[in-house]
């Protein structure tokens, strides 16, 4: 079971398809992982990467969501060599 105490930071993007991929690649490899969503085009003032009341205007939307996976600890070498072969 993955917790805060005993997760790692595996990848943090901004592009759906990355972070699709990087999950097909852990499933794949049997490795547990879990998702952080934040939505940064939140409009609620407590939320974090909110706008609050500033609007959208001027806002690359291609940047509204900031995905991270995070594994266990004792599998983090295992997930980044599935994630980058070539190292």
């Amino acid at each position: 079971m993955i917790t805060i105490f005993n997760r790692r930071e595996l990848l943090t993007t901004y592009d759906m398809a990355q972070q699709a991929q990087a999950r097909a690649v852990l499933d794949a490899a049997g490795i547990p992982y879990k998702v952080r969503v934040v939505d940064r085009k939140n409009g609620q003032a407590m939320l974090a990467g909110s706008r609050a009341r500033t609007g959208s205007f001027g806002e690359n939307m291609a940047m509204a969501y900031e995905y991270t996976i995070y594994v266990a600890k004792e599998d983090l070498e295992r997930a980044q060599l599935a994630l980058n072969p070539a190292r």
